[in-house]
């Protein structure tokens, strides 16, 4: 079994209709490490692995919950928005920040961490 490394666009969501930020989030998954969960690596936030800024860990059937319905680990909520996004919050005791992603993308990811987390039978 092998890890699972994706980087993908991410838009953050502000009050601002100028703003318009997009930034790159590194999504992993270690079925080594941590069958169960999913990293999101997002810039500019404090994460909650404590193994580096910006590092969240939540489970990975609540990442592919969030994408049907609204779902919560932790300090992550996660929700469709429309047919092809899905919006992600991350809550930290200074704020919220709030991304969209596409959610072709996740899925994408989602779908190789099952393939890696299978094991090869010989």
């Amino acid at each position: 079994m092998s890890a699972v490394e994706q980087v993908t666009r991410a838009h953050v969501v502000t009050d601002s209709p100028d703003d318009h930020v997009v930034v790159p989030v590194a999504l992993r998954y270690d079925p080594e490490a941590d069958p169960r969960s999913v990293r999101i690596g997002l810039p500019g936030t404090p994460g909650t692995s404590g193994s580096g800024a910006g590092d969240w860990v939540l489970a990975r059937d609540v990442l592919e919950r969030g994408l049907r319905a609204p779902a919560t680990s932790g300090d992550v909520r996660i929700w469709p928005c429309g047919r092809v996004q899905a919006v992600v919050e991350f809550h930290t005791a200074k704020g919220v920040a709030v991304v969209q992603f596409d959610s072709a993308a996740l899925v994408r990811f989602l779908r190789r961490t099952y393939t890696a987390a299978t094991p090869v039978s010989r």
